[in-house]
C-alpha cells in the first residue's frame, strides 16, 4: 500500500491517494475545494494536483470517501467523481447530519434527505476493497453523528476525531456533536495495534514547522494532550468542553456544511442559470 497525501494550506486539510500498487486501484479520502468566500468563488487548483498525481500513476479510483461532513472546508468529491468516477462513501451517521442542517437551510428541494446523493452510506464494521487492499468502517462519531474512519491495511484515516498528540482531538459542540462518544469513539481507535499509522485530517502546525500527516496508535495514547491512555471519561470532558468554550465557529461553517451535504455541490441552478450559498440569520 502507498500513501500518497497533499496538504491544502488554507484550511490545513490533508487529502490522500491510497493506493493498491499491485492492481493500480485507488481511494481518495477528504479531497478539497479551493473556495474565496469574500467573492464567492471556488476554483479547482488543490483538486487538480490530486487529478494530475491519479493520470500520470495509470490509477483507477474506485472509492471517493468522506471522513465526515467538513465544516471547514468545501469538499471536492462532487467534482472529482465527474472527472475521474469512484463511487462515494461516508458512515451511515450522515442521515442525522442531513435531518438537522437541511431545514437550516432550507435545502430539501436539492439536497436528500436519506443520503442517496451517495453511493455508499457505511454501517459501523462495513468491509470494501481498494483493488487487494482491505478496508474496514469504523464509526467515530462525537465530533459529529457522520464521522467514520477508514481502516485501511496498517493504516486508520481518522478524520477530525483526532489530531496531532499537541493538538488533541476535535470539537464537540457542533449539533449532535458528544464529549462521551467521543471518547468511546478513540477508544476504539486505540484498541488497534499500537504501530497502526493513524492519518490526520488537518494539521496546524507552529510557524516555521511542517504539517505532519500521521502518528502512531502508540504515539497518540502515550503524547495526546486531551486524551492519553488511561485518561478518564470525566477528566476527558471537562478538558473538552473548556477548550470548547473558548472555540469561535468555523469561518467557512455555512458555504461548508451546506454544499458538502451534497458532495461539494452548490446546489440547483437558478432559472437564470446562477447558484447561491445560502446565510441563515441567527441560525448558530
Amino acid at each position: 500500500m502507498h500513501v500518497e497525501s497533499f496538504y491544502h494550506q488554507d484550511t490545513s486539510t490533508w487529502t490522500y491517494v491510497v493506493v493498491d500498487e499491485s492492481t493500480r486501484q485507488c481511494a481518495v479520502i477528504d479531497p478539497v475545494l479551493d473556495y474565496d468566500q469574500d467573492a464567492a468563488r471556488y476554483s479547482t487548483e488543490s483538486v487538480a494536483e490530486v487529478i494530475d498525481y491519479i493520470k500520470a500513476q495509470n490509477l483507477t479510483v474506485g472509492y471517493l470517501l468522506e471522513t465526515h461532513i467538513h465544516a471547514d472546508h468545501i469538499s471536492a468529491t462532487h467534482y472529482l467523481k465527474g472527472k475521474v468516477g469512484g463511487q462515494t462513501g461516508i458512515g451511515s451517521g450522515i442521515v442525522k447530519v442531513l435531518k438537522h442542517w437541511v431545514p437550516v437551510f432550507e435545502t430539501a428541494h436539492d439536497t436528500a434527505m436519506d443520503g442517496s446523493q451517495f453511493d455508499c452510506l457505511f454501517e459501523d464494521g462495513d468491509t470494501f476493497q481498494i483493488g487487494e487492499l482491505s478496508g474496514r468502517v469504523m464509526h467515530t462519531p462525537g465530533h459529529t453523528p457522520a464521522c467514520a474512519s477508514y481502516y485501511i491495511e496498517d493504516a486508520v484515516f481518522v478524520g477530525d476525531t483526532l489530531f496531532a498528540p499537541d493538538g488533541g482531538t476535535a470539537r464537540v459542540d457542533f449539533p449532535g456533536g458528544s464529549a462521551e462518544q467521543m471518547y468511546e469513539s478513540i477508544q476504539k481507535l486505540y484498541a488497534l495495534p499500537d504501530e497502526t499509522v493513524m492519518y490526520l485530517c488537518h494539521d496546524y502546525p507552529d510557524e516555521g514547522e511542517q504539517p505532519r500527516t500521521s502518528f502512531t496508535v502508540a504515539e497518540q495514547k502515550k503524547h495526546n494532550k486531551m486524551l492519553r491512555d488511561g485518561t478518564s471519561l470525566a477528566e476527558y470532558t471537562e478538558k473538552r468542553q473548556q477548550r470548547d468554550a473558548t472555540l469561535s465557529v468555523p469561518k467557512l461553517i455555512l458555504p461548508s456544511i451546506q454544499t458538502n451535504m451534497r458532495l461539494g455541490g452548490f446546489g440547483a441552478v437558478s432559472e437564470q442559470g446562477t447558484q447561491f450559498i445560502k446565510i441563515p440569520i441567527n441560525k448558530l
